[in-house]
């Protein structure tokens, strides 16, 4: 199992690949079973009647359609859970919200990265009077780790940290750099921009922008927002394991 494939932790997946009992049953048929008895429906009703003989264990059909039962009962909830609990609907003055560009586009991908259909990274120049920082940010990670409501109400900037996928201070030429639970930050040469390697479907994501983009990811660098230097969103659409 995939550290971080979302859904394999929360719950048994291992039936997902059988639509029915009989699909099932003929997992646990073996060459021999159909050499004596050339009948597959007779040798899915010996499995089924003497599963407990079996040298693997066998579900009873009764304890198969409760299991698929269950899992879809948690991932129906699972997803109820992320739905309600949305940062950017729990905001009480959606003001900030509202006129920030950036932070409409984290808004709009919020229930989309939560559900594992997306995930982004963001890209983040932030220049002070004192000091200048930027970084790379799995917003995936981010959201499961902390409250956004403080981002989307205005009340706190988005800025990158050393924990986070790619951190640079220009002052100080303090650069660090970190894999996260989504993304594998691969070595490179000099000559290359930074790559972040996805653990899910190993695609990987060049952020230099002369580099062509691969089909399921895409750049958005015409983000503004008065409070950063430069954003850009590296929206990745991973293919998900059948």
């Amino acid at each position: 199992m995939i550290a971080d494939d979302f859904e394999s932790e929360f719950y048994d997946t291992s039936l997902d690949r059988f639509e029915t009992y009989e699909q099932y049953l003929d997992e646990h048929i073996t060459e021999e079973d159909m050499f004596y008895l050339e009948d597959r429906e007779l040798a899915r009703q010996l499995r089924e009647q003497n599963n407990h003989n079996a040298k693997a264990e066998i579900l009873t059909r009764e304890q198969f359609e409760a299991k698929k039962q269950a899992v879809k009962e948690a991932r129906s909830n699972q997803n109820k859970d992320k739905t309600k609990s949305l940062a950017h609907t729990e905001v009480k003055n959606k003001a900030a919200l509202e006129k920030d560009e950036f932070l409409k586009a984290l808004a709009d991908r919020e229930q989309d990265v939560l559900n594992g259909k997306l995930l982004t990274i963001i890209f983040i120049r932030f220049q002070s009077k004192h000091s200048e920082i930027s970084g790379y940010i799995d917003y995936a990670h981010r959201l499961k780790t902390e409250d956004f409501r403080p981002y989307f109400e205005g009340k706190k900037k988005l800025l990158p940290r050393t924990t986070d996928l790619s951190y640079y201070n220009w002052k100080t030429s303090m650069c660090v750099s970190n894999d996260s639970p989504n993304f594998k930050v691969d070595a490179n040469s000099q000559q290359q921009a930074l790559l972040f390697r996805n653990k899910r479907d190993r695609k990987v994501i060049n952020v230099d922008p002369k580099k062509k983009e691969e089909d399921n990811t895409k750049r958005i660098d015409n983000i503004k927002s008065d409070y950063y230097k430069q954003i850009v969103l590296y929206d990745h659409y991973t293919r998900r394991k059948n």
